[in-house]
């Protein structure tokens, strides 16, 4: 799978919890939705991390001998 549509669907779903989060009214339902939101947050970051790690090494031209 493409890793941008990896990171289009974590996005995707982190807003989902967020809202559901935001609706949720048990102390139980809140803590299972921070969860949620926790680990989604989690995943979405090791992909900004490895994009920010590749975009440290630019093009190949950037490289001197």
């Amino acid at each position: 799978m493409n890793p941008e549509q990896i990171m289009d669907d974590l996005a995707e779903e982190l807003t989902v919890a967020l809202k559901a989060l935001g609706k949720a009214k048990t102390v139980e339902d809140k803590v299972a939705y921070s969860q949620v939101v926790h680990n989604l947050t989690q995943s979405l970051g090791v992909f900004l991390n490895l994009a920010n790690g590749m975009m440290d090494y630019g093009d190949e031209g950037d490289f001197e001998n």
